[in-house]
C-alpha cells in the first residue's frame, strides 16, 4: 500500500514539473494550428470559393465549346486548358493554408524580386504575346501566362510585411508610407509600360487597403491617390485610341459598332437573360463574332444570359459574402500581418470584380480585367485561388 501510494506521489509531483516548466517556458510560436475548430466564417469562404470554381469552370465550357468547334478545335479545347490551370491552383489552395505564413513570409523578397523580373517576359520578342494592345502575356509552348497576376499577389504579401514589421513606425512616413508606396509606383509603371491600366488599378487598390488597414494618415493616402488619379489620366490621354476606347463608355450607342461593340453585345445578352435564364450552354449572342470575348473578360454576360437575374443576383451576393466573411477574419486575427494580408486579399477580389462587371454592364470602361473565378485565364485562376489558400490560412488560425 505504501508502495502504491508512492508512485502516485510521483506522478502528481512529475505532472507538477511539467506545468512549472509550461509556464516558466511557454512557446514563442504564433501560428500554430488552434486547438479549437475553424469559425465559421472558415466555412463559408470555402464554400463560396469550391462553388465559384465549379461553377466557373461549367461557364467556361460553355462559353468555349460551340465556337472552338466552329474553329475547327476540339470542343473541350479550352475548357481542358481552364481545367488543368484549375486542378493547379486547388493544389496551390491547399499548400497556401497548410503551410505555416512564417515561412511564406521569408519567400517574400525573393518573390517580389521573381515577380518583378517576370514583368519584364513580354517584352522578350520571342515570348512576348500582345493581346488588345497591352503586351501584357507570355507564351512559352503550350503555356501562356500574365505575370502582372503574379505581381499582385507577391505586392500584397510585401507591403502587408513592411507594414506589419513596423506597426510601431507609422508615424514616421519615411519607415512606412513611402516604402510601400514605391513598392506601388514601380508595380503600376511596370503594368503601364505594358500598356495594362487595370492592373495597375488594381495594385493601386491593394496598396491602399493595407495602409487603410494599417491606420496610415488619410492626408498622406489622399494625396497620393490624387497623384495616382492624374497619372492614370496622363497614360489615358497619352494616346488617341487609347482615349477613344476608354471614353467610349460614355456614350455606347453612339460607338456600338466598334469602340462599344463588346459592351453593346454583352447589354443584349444581358437583357434576353430575363429572370431565369436560357439555361446553361443555350446562350446564342457568344456564339459567332456576337460576343467575340465571352469566355474571358466578357463571360459575366454569359452568366446573366443563361442563368439570368437570378444568376447573377447568385454570384455578386457570393462575392458580397467572400467579402463579408474576410472582413470579420481581418478584424477577428490578432496577428498583423495577418489581418493586412487578409483585408488586402478581400480589397483585390472587390475592386476587380467592380472593375469587370462595371465594363461588361456598361457603368465603367473596360480594362481587360477578368472576372475571379469566372473568366477563362489560367495565371488569374491560379493565383486567384493562391490568394484565397492564404485568406483561409488566416481564418484556421484566428484566435
Amino acid at each position: 500500500m505504501s508502495s502504491s501510494s508512492a508512485l502516485l506521489s510521483d506522478r502528481r509531483r512529475a505532472a507538477l514539473a511539467r506545468a512549472d516548466a509550461m509556464r516558466r517556458h511557454p512557446t514563442k510560436r504564433t501560428d500554430v494550428r488552434p486547438s479549437a475548430p475553424p469559425p465559421t466564417a472558415f466555412y463559408v469562404m470555402a464554400v463560396v470559393i469550391t462553388v465559384f470554381t465549379m461553377l466557373g469552370l461549367v461557364m467556361v465550357l460553355s462559353a468555349t465549346s460551340i465556337s472552338q468547334f466552329h474553329k475547327g478545335f476540339s470542343p473541350w479545347r479550352l475548357f481542358n486548358r481552364q481545367l488543368l490551370w484549375a486542378a493547379l491552383g486547388c493544389v496551390s489552395l491547399w499548400c497556401a493554408m497548410r503551410i505555416p505564413m512564417r515561412r511564406w513570409r521569408r519567400l517574400i523578397r525573393p518573390a517580389l524580386v521573381i515577380a518583378c523580373g517576370g514583368m519584364l517576359l513580354p517584352f522578350v520578342p520571342s515570348i512576348g504575346d500582345r493581346v488588345n494592345d497591352a503586351s501584357s502575356w507570355v507564351t512559352i509552348g503550350a503555356v501562356n501566362f500574365q505575370p502582372s497576376e503574379f505581381l499582385k499577389l507577391a505586392m500584397l504579401i510585401a507591403c502587408a510585411d513592411l507594414l506589419a514589421r513596423r506597426k510601431d513606425e507609422l508615424h514616421d512616413p519615411r519607415r512606412t508610407v513611402f516604402p510601400v508606396l514605391g513598392i506601388a509606383v514601380v508595380g503600376a509603371a511596370l503594368c503601364l509600360a505594358q500598356g495594362d491600366l487595370g492592373s495597375a488599378i488594381v495594385l493601386a487598390a491593394i496598396v491602399f487597403t493595407t495602409l487603410f488597414i494599417a491606420g496610415a494618415p488619410l492626408s498622406l493616402m489622399t494625396a497620393s491617390g490624387a497623384i495616382g488619379a492624374v497619372g492614370a489620366l496622363w497614360f489615358v490621354s497619352s494616346s488617341p485610341r487609347r482615349e477613344a476606347r476608354f471614353t467610349a463608355f460614355m456614350d455606347i450607342a453612339a460607338h456600338k459598332d466598334h469602340l462599344s461593340y463588346q459592351t453593346y453585345q454583352a447589354m443584349i445578352a444581358m437583357a434576353q437573360g430575363g429572370l431565369t435564364g436560357s439555361g446553361v450552354g443555350r446562350g446564342n449572342n457568344k456564339l459567332g463574332e456576337f460576343l467575340p470575348l465571352a469566355h474571358s473578360d466578357f463571360i459575366f454576360a454569359v452568366i446573366a444570359e443563361e442563368l439570368g437575374m437570378i444568376g447573377i443576383v447568385a454570384v455578386l451576393g457570393g462575392f458580397m459574402v467572400l467579402a463579408y466573411a474576410g472582413v470579420q477574419v481581418a478584424m477577428a486575427t490578432q496577428d498583423r500581418f495577418h489581418s493586412l494580408l487578409a483585408g488586402g486579399i478581400v480589397g483585390w477580389l472587390v475592386v476587380q470584380t467592380i472593375i469587370n462587371v462595371g465594363g461588361v454592364t456598361g457603368l465603367m470602361p473596360v480594362t481587360g480585367l477578368t472576372l475571379p473565378f469566372f473568366s477563362a485565364g489560367g495565371s488569374s485562376l491560379f493565383v486567384t485561388l493562391t490568394a484565397c489558400g492564404l485568406l483561409l490560412n488566416v481564418a484556421r488560425n484566428v484566435r
